[in-house]
């Protein structure tokens, strides 16, 4: 596991948590010019990290990159789907696109209407930063250090489990 840098677990004055999203929103978006942006609504939300969106009369499924929600049945994983519908169910939206997962989605950034998910949903802590895919700058760090220490979403649990590693406890339940 990785250590969090010092300066991501600072406490941050209200005045400029409100600059926050602005701020992520710009740099996130910087990373990802250059991807192809997709435009459509959203349809159908399947978890806190995956939405459908109707794009020219067809439906893509899109999996929200940098971040990973609870699994089913893992604590949070309810309230976090409901973010993610709050936040772009029925929605416009916009997808910087950045390829496909081993399972065809299609990977991207979204904004609802102009809100970046992908960091609102870590934001209210409905959501982690994928240590595995985020790159090591990402603003999302920070963001997420802001939401644990104000004990937002599953940070309100004592020790909450990552997706990865309730995954890899589930595997390992069943032998494989």
């Amino acid at each position: 596991m990785r250590a969090t840098p010092a300066a991501a677990v600072a406490v941050i004055p209200k005045r400029e948590v409100l600059r926050w999203p602005l701020l992520v929103g710009l740099l996130l978006l910087a990373h990802s010019v250059g991807a192809e942006e997709l435009a459509g609504r959203v349809v159908s939300i399947q978890d806190g990290d995956t939405l459908t969106v109707l794009v020219s009369q067809k439906q893509i499924k899109v999996r929200l990159t940098d971040i990973d929600a609870p699994e089913r049945k893992q604590p949070f994983s309810t309230r976090s789907t409901k973010s993610l519908a709050d936040l772009c169910a029925g929605k416009d939206a916009r997808i910087a696109e950045q390829g496909k997962d081993r399972y065809g989605r299609t990977l991207g950034r979204v904004f609802c209407t102009s809100v970046d998910a992908n960091a609102e949903q870590v934001r209210r802590g409905m959501a982690w930063v994928s240590e595995r895919y985020a790159p090591r700058g990402s603003p999302l760090y920070a963001v997420q250090a802001e939401a644990r220490a104000a004990k937002r979403g599953l940070w309100q649990d004592s020790k909450p489990v990552s997706p990865w590693e309730w995954r890899a406890a589930k595997r390992g339940e069943r032998g494989g």
